[in-house]
């Protein structure tokens, strides 16, 4: 065998063998468990800090929701890059790290809360990222080991930058509407969709202009926390009506939490292509006069009627 040949089959064999260690989006606990001695994988338990205090996964690292998240009045607003470089730096990440981003795993809503730091991380410029599938409620059921130990983290010095490839902001989506090019994907429960309720902290019910309803639940199997196997992914993506040409996917709820679930399955399990998310959403979006780039919007009398159940909701005990 020549020289050259064999630099070349070596050169071919680094490739595939970098190609077979790219972390996958989802890990099952079986999955996940060999991991654990591999110290270039940081767990990241984004449960609150009690529920993290009592038992966790060995050598996970705790980073409660919270931090990921905008202010009340916007939640679902990225926090400012210094924040979260201060929170990453915490975590000690580096581009090196494969992180594995672990919820509680109550329900399907609680996925959101996975995938939606998983996005986080993704656009401060982190490649090497995984969900475990079902949380910590799947890690118990499959019987792995919990438990109470410190853990003692070296911070990074890690200065990420924000890769704007994967956010949709209010100016490029009311943008995409007017052009009438892309996809815009609800990704709330139908009666939010259809105008019959809001988030509290939304102006206006409805949903954006052209928008189709695809609730986050649909990725699971009824009463499952897990997200569902990959080729039943892809049937789902393939059910939405496609995007005009290379035109982007964007994904909205209500804070840009359910959304994180759309994103998650359309990009980095079916992996379409474009697919954005919008953070604020409907939050963010009924914050501004564009109500005429709105479907579903009730009338005024309907509109007071909801306003008077949510302030009774939110009153009431």
């Amino acid at each position: 065998m020549s020289l050259i040949r064999s630099v070349l089959l070596g050169a071919a064999s680094a490739l595939l063998a970098g190609a077979a260690v790219a972390a996958p989006p989802l890990l099952s606990p079986t999955e996940l468990q060999p991991l654990l001695r591999n110290a270039s994988v940081r767990v990241i338990d984004i449960r609150d800090a009690k529920a993290y205090a009592e038992k966790r996964i060995p050598g996970a690292v705790s980073a409660p929701y919270g931090e990921w998240r905008g202010p009340a009045s916007n939640p679902g607003e990225l926090p400012d890059l210094p924040k979260l470089t201060a929170l990453v730096q915490r975590l000690g990440l580096t581009p090196a790290t494969h992180a594995v981003v672990v919820s509680s795993g109550v329900d399907a809503t609680d996925f959101g809360a996975a995938a939606r730091v998983y996005w986080s991380l993704k656009v401060l410029g982190l490649k090497e990222l995984s969900v475990l599938n079902g949380g910590v409620k799947a890690w118990v059921q499959a019987g792995q080991a919990q438990d109470t130990v410190n853990v003692s983290i070296t911070p990074s010095t890690f200065s990420p930058s924000i890769d704007k490839s994967l956010i949709a902001t209010r100016d490029e989506v009311k943008a995409q509407i007017e052009s009438g090019k892309g996809r815009l994907v609800d990704s709330r429960p139908a009666e939010f969709f259809s105008g019959d309720t809001r988030h509290q902290s939304a102006k206006l019910p409805g949903t954006l202009k052209g928008a189709v309803n695809l609730e986050h639940s649909r990725w699971f199997a009824t009463g499952s926390s897990s997200l569902a196997a990959p080729e039943e992914i892809r049937r789902i993506a393939a059910s939405l009506p496609p995007a005009s040409g290379d035109a982007d996917t964007v994904s909205f709820c209500n804070t840009g939490h359910w959304a994180a679930t759309n994103w998650f399955a359309l990009s980095e399990v079916a992996g379409q292509k474009n697919v954005k998310l919008y953070a604020g959403s409907m939050v963010d979006w009924t914050q501004n006069p564009l109500a005429a780039l709105m479907d579903n919007v009730p009338s005024r009398a309907k509109q007071l009627a909801i306003d008077a159940r949510l302030w009774a909701e939110r009153t009431v005990k």
